[in-house]
């Protein structure tokens, strides 16, 4: 089911009409209801129910919330952490697995990375964790030193 409702959460991400749809409130949950049984189809019975019953408690339009909210539950009961990882230069396989290595030590959970290129930050990384972020990138460095020697 947890597949079933990120892949479906992603289509309505990608389909703007079907988002509006679900969020219109002159549309009846009954309708809404309809809609999303025939999205969701035959083969997985549990998640066409649970779609049933989110449009029946008028909660359709927040499918997409649901999804991001479950996944951070489930996330938190595998301890499981998602990090991004910003680099300068294009990480090898090898350095990001040492990295993420180095993570998963420091907050003793399973670490699920993404990566991405910002040649602005000239060096280093920066680590975004949630809300928790950490800049050990040359710019960051520079910024902090630009903004002690303005308070002096």
């Amino acid at each position: 089911m947890r597949e079933a409702l990120t892949d479906f959460a992603a289509a309505i991400e990608q389909t703007p009409e079907l988002r509006m749809v679900l969020r219109n409130p002159q549309l009846e949950s009954t309708e809404k209801a309809r809609i999303l049984a025939d999205l969701a189809g035959d083969e997985e019975p549990l998640f066409k129910n649970f779609l049933l019953l989110v449009a029946e408690k008028g909660r359709a339009g927040e499918i997409e919330d649901i999804a991001m909210e479950f996944e951070r539950l489930m996330a938190r009961e595998e301890r499981r952490l998602t990090v991004e990882l910003t680099t300068a230069r294009e990480l090898t396989d090898d350095e990001a697995q040492a990295i993420v290595a180095q993570i998963e030590k420091a907050a003793g959970r399973k670490v699920e990375a993404t990566r991405s290129v910002d040649p602005d930050l000239v060096g280093g990384i920066v680590l975004q964790a949630g809300s928790y972020r950490v800049d050990a990138s040359v710019r960051g460095r520079l910024e902090r030193l630009r903004q002690e020697l303005v308070r002096r």
